[in-house]
């Protein structure tokens, strides 16, 4: 039974004897790994979607009908998670307003429109910082700050505050991951192969920005090429305190924890960074990005995305401004029809399905899938009961237990899940991939999460409100009292005299006015 089971999900292996627990062995699919990237035209329009980031929204700094330059910040950030938006090219902003995004829920958030002028005109008010070996590491950090850069590698978060240094946590080393394990994305490969000179120079930014002696390479087996160009870069550069590592293949090699604890032996405390363990680690994309931002001036405008799937003619990886509507990127790629296709923003494993084709390409782009709907498995799976056969266990590089977690997500028992770490989850699929029973136990698990979060907001803004009102009913509470003591001082003030009490010139005057007036009556 077992072997069947492992021969019909195309695993090799469940329990591995090195690195993280679990993992699993999809079928690669890396058809676009000998693709040269290719540089794709500008649109006729840009959308760009002011929110491409964890954390807060940014605020728009330009308006409606308004000329700006290839590089120029657009959007700033409202908090310290928050990362600003440039202009991908010279244009006119046309139009500030909401529009679809890549996200499951095909809702919209607010966009800036931009036509292209076709003269791509570049902002030139940020210097590079050429020397930056001599520069201050609060510089450098600053301007992957004001450029806008986040993970690259499909987390986008802001890059300049992992880059902080911290006294308690010195940083020792620097990982760059280069592992790609997601099936049919290849970009960081080609990123490796064809700008291995600019990523090594941008880990050695990260390394002088935070003060790390040791810096590694990590990259899956199943890139020989880059393994071999990326070496022969460290050694044209001289730098011996970075090696390249290969790892075994195996999906989720490239997660954050499981590389570290693979590279290192080290696993990340719960709840806790891997700046608390001495360890950094970034993106190669994200390593490009920080090289264009301080050796050449330029934000984060681009990225290299794979687009591939069995709907596409002609499979590809492309750099293309971000901004870029995906119904123009397919196009280039020979996919002009879209009816019939599923599109993945994302990788196979951890992407997520787009409800709505008319989106932008933004910051966590990393691949672009449209497969035909016969050959998406979860469109002809129907879920069947859990048959408890544990290999959603054996599989969970976390060490969760989803099938039960899967459980009390699905009946809203939201506690019981956080008993169970919901979370921990990393939410690789790699439980979904391996079920039996086709329960798709990720979505769950995402529903679970959002559902917590509301019900977090909904409780900090009842606090909130609390709060507000408490203040509201003390402050009218001490103006009735002030006005009542107003009102007792003028009372007092206004008595008739008490006995024994010398009466004032005016009390004297209007007895005797009073008096007066009496006798005026009786005559």
């Amino acid at each position: 039974m077992l072997p069947a089971l492992l021969k019909r999900f195309g695993l090799n292996q469940l329990w591995p004897t090195a690195g993280f627990p679990g993992g699993v062995h999809p079928v690669e699919h890396k058809i676009t790994a000998d693709s040269p990237i290719i540089e794709l035209p500008l649109p006729p329009q840009l959308i760009l979607p002011l929110k491409q980031h964890i954390g807060e929204i940014c605020a728009p700094l330009v308006e409606v009908g308004e000329h700006v330059l290839r590089g120029q910040k657009i959007a700033k950030s409202q908090g310290y998670v928050s990362a600003s938006v440039h202009a991908p090219t010279s244009g006119t902003v046309v139009a500030i307003q909401d529009h679809a995004i890549p996200h499951p829920s095909g809702m919209g958030r607010p966009c800036m429109m931009i036509e292209p002028d076709g003269k791509d005109t570049f902002d030139e008010s940020r210097p590079p910082i050429s020397d930056y070996r001599n520069a201050d590491p609060a510089e450098i950090r600053e301007r992957i700050r004001m450029s806008g850069i986040v993970g690259l590698g499909g987390a986008v978060f802001p890059t300049f505050i992992k880059m902080l240094r911290d006294q308690r946590n010195p940083v020792q080393m620097v990982i760059l991951n280069g592992a790609e394990c997601e099936p049919y994305l290849t970009c960081d490969h080609r990123v490796m192969l064809e700008h291995a000179a600019d990523v090594l120079r941008g880990m050695d930014v990260i390394m002088h920005a935070v003060n790390a002696k040791n810096g590694v390479i990590a990259i899956e087996d199943n890139k020989p090429d880059a393994i071999a160009v990326m070496r022969g870069a460290i050694e044209a550069a001289g730098m011996k305190d970075v090696e390249v590592r290969s790892l075994p293949t195996r999906y989720p090699q490239g997660g954050e924890k499981q590389l570290i604890q693979t590279l290192t032996g080290k696993q990340v405390p719960e709840g806790r960074l891997p700046l608390h363990i001495g360890v950094l680690c970034q993106n190669v994309g994200t390593a490009l990005a920080i090289h264009d931002a301080v050796c050449l001036g330029m934000p984060l405008i681009q990225r290299v995305v794979t687009v591939s799937g069995d709907a596409i003619p002609n499979p590809a990886n492309v750099r293309v401004r971000i901004g870029t509507p995906i119904p123009f990127v397919l196009a280039q790629c020979g996919l002009q029809d879209l009816s019939g296709v599923r599109l993945i923003h994302g990788g196979p494993m951890m992407g997520e399905r787009l409800p709505r084709t008319n989106v932008p390409l933004v910051k966590s782009t990393n691949g672009i899938l449209a497969m035909k709907r016969e050959a998406l498995y979860s469109e002809q799976a129907v879920e069947e009961p859990c048959i408890r056969c544990g290999h959603c266990v054996e599989v969970c590089p976390v060490g969760l237990v989803p099938n039960e977690l899967a459980w009390h997500c699905r009946n809203d028992q939201f506690d019981r899940g956080q008993e169970y770490n919901l979370f921990d989850c990393i939410e690789c699929g790699c439980c979904s991939y391996v079920c039996p029973s086709h329960i798709p136990l990720v979505h769950y698990f995402r529903y679970a999460k959002g559902q917590v979060a509301k019900i977090e907001k909904e409780r900090v803004f009842a606090e909130q409100s609390k709060v507000r009102s408490e203040a509201r009913d003390n402050r009218l509470a001490r103006e009735q009292a002030e006005r009542a003591a107003r009102r007792s001082k003028v009372r007092k003030q206004h008595a008739p005299a008490a006995d024994g009490v010398k009466k004032t010139a005016a009390d004297t005057k209007k007895a005797a006015t009073t008096t007066s007036k009496t006798e005026d009556d009786k005559a």
